[in-house]
This record gives C-alpha cells, structure tokens and sequence, in this order.
C-alpha cells in the first residue's frame, strides 16, 4: 500500500514545489548573488593574508635598511637595547623548543584519548571524559600561564634546579593546552571511517586493537595528520603563556629549565606602545613577526604536500 502512495504523493508534490520557485530571471539573479556573496567570503580569508603579509613586508624591509638580513637570520645574539644585536636565531630557537616540546606531550595524549573515546570508553565514560576535554580548551590562555608559573615552575625548580622562569613551564601547560584540539580533529576523523570498514576486519578475524590499528588509524590518517600539523601551529603561535611563564631572556640554548624568550614573547613584552613609531627596535617587532608568518607559513604548505601524500599512499 505505501508502495502504490509514494509515486502519488510524488506527483502530487512537484507540481506544487515547482509552482512556488520564483520565475526564470529571478531565481538566476538569486543564484548570482548567492555566488557572489560566497564568492566574497572565500576571497576574504585570501585578502586579509595578503594584506597582513604585505604590512609585515613592508615594515621588515625597511627595518632591513639598518639591519643586514645576513645578520638578522644568521646572527646568535638577540639584544637590540645594549648593544645593538639583532641575531633572531635564539628567539627561532625557543620557539621551536616550546613548540616541538609541547607537540610531544599533547599529540600522543590528545591521539590516545580520542582512540580511547571513540573505541573503548563506555557511553558513562565518555559522558564525562570529553565534556571535561572541551572544558580545558575553554580556559583562558592568560589562566594557563598563573598556572605554570605558580604550579609548575616551584615544582621544577625544586626537583631539577629550573629557573623561576622557564621554558619547561611553557612546553608542559601548552602541551596540556593542544590536547583538546589534537583529540577533537582526530575522534572527527576516527568516526568519519565507515563501520563497515571496521566490522569487516573483525569479522576476518581481526582482534579489536588490530581493526582500530591497522584498519580504523589508517583509514583516518590524513585527518589525524591535519590535527598534528595544527596543534603544532597552535604552539608556535601561542603567546601568553610564554610570555608570562617561559621568561624574557633570549638566550641560545636547549636547556628547556632554563629561561628563554620566544619570537611571539618579544613581540607581546614590546608591543606596549612605548617605542618610536619607525625605529629599528619598532621595526624589528615586524621584522621578528615576518619571521613567525614565514614559519608558519612553510608549516602550512608543508601539510598541504603531506596530506596530499597521505590520502595518494592510502587510497
């Protein structure tokens, strides 16, 4: 019965569904605008990069009329107030160790958690595990630093002889930060893999760690990858926890208990105002954020090629 009704019901909707569209030049100017108008939101996004890299550009150039750029990305010295110095390799230095430090905590947690959330958590578990992830994404970064340097910093100088202020403070409570991020991307990616991929594998015999493994983490690699590559500019990119608890001593080291000065450190402790507007120190602050949005950048363009890689390997 309900077999015989659906073509009727069918009939009997088109017509209608057809008679309220507008007319023929009115629906295509309505498609026009609705084009354009996405249109204009795609180019934006392309805009605002362009514009903010060709301010970037234009103070580095003329912070590079004072300053040799041999020097300036080659020199192992950063102090521009005494003596003149403008070496940015140390501030390139503590960036890529607070970075790479904190990817190493937060990617292989973040990872295991969302493994753990969408495989093994029971529905109780899980009512309570991932509320609690998207609660440590909401706290403010500002909330993070107190904490590093209230908590943590004591707890380090008394067990390994750290600096108050330290980069170890920084690699722990960023690490902690880009959990929820690298957990959320990847469950997304984990449970846009079909079931049937999943349950095929257990029914050749696959044991449950062996499908989510070899079947499951494969088929959601590309994703995951991405929730990596993210996380990691997250890190690059954060600035209120080292500036608050990693210090302001731009030093040249790989000690991580000792205090150093990343480039988005110097750019927020500078950025107060105070400097003549076209000085070298004020331009140096473009020059060092040139460097951050080259790095940057390259990361992205980087994933881009790795992804791409990814899905041709796993296709």
């Amino acid at each position: 019965m309900a077999a015989t009704q659906t073509p009727t019901l069918s009939r009997m909707r088109v017509p209608r569904l057809l008679s309220s569209l507008p007319p023929g030049g009115a629906w295509r100017r309505g498609e026009a605008l609705i084009r354009l108008a996405l249109f204009a939101a795609a180019s934006f996004a392309i805009f605002a990069t362009v514009a903010i890299g060709g301010v970037l550009l234009f103070e580095t150039l003329g912070f590079f009329q004072h300053v040799s750029a041999w020097n300036f990305f080659t020199g192992l010295s950063w102090s521009p107030d005494i003596e003149g110095l403008f070496g940015v390799v140390p501030l390139v230095t503590a960036t890529l160790l607070v970075a790479g430090g904190s990817a190493l905590i937060g990617i292989p947690i973040g990872l295991a958690a969302a493994v753990y959330l969408r495989e093994y958590a029971p529905a109780k578990v899980r009512a309570i595990v991932k509320p609690a992830l998207e609660v440590l994404a909401g706290i403010p970064t500002v909330v993070y630093g107190f904490f590093a340097i209230l908590t943590i910093s004591p707890i380090l100088q008394r067990w390994f002889g750290a600096d108050f202020f330290n980069g170890m403070n920084a690699i722990i409570v960023i690490g902690i930060m880009i959990i929820p991020l690298v957990s959320s991307l990847s469950e997304d990616a984990l449970t846009a893999v079909p079931v049937e991929l999943r349950d095929g594998a257990l029914a050749l015999g696959a044991t449950r760690f062996e499908a989510m493994s070899g079947v499951v983490v494969r088929a959601a690699f590309s994703g995951i990858v991405a929730s990596f590559i993210l996380a990691f500019s997250r890190a690059i990119g954060e600035t209120m926890v080292v500036a608050i608890a990693a210090g302001a001593t731009p030093q040249l080291t790989l000690d991580p208990f000792r205090s150093i000065e990343t480039m988005t450190a110097f750019i927020a402790i500078r950025s107060t105002g105070d400097l003549p507007v076209g000085s070298v120190l004020f331009q140096s602050l473009f020059a060092v954020g040139f460097t951050l949005f080259l790095m940057t950048l390259a990361l992205n363009a980087l994933s881009s090629r790795l992804m791409a890689r990814v899905r041709e390997v796993y296709a």
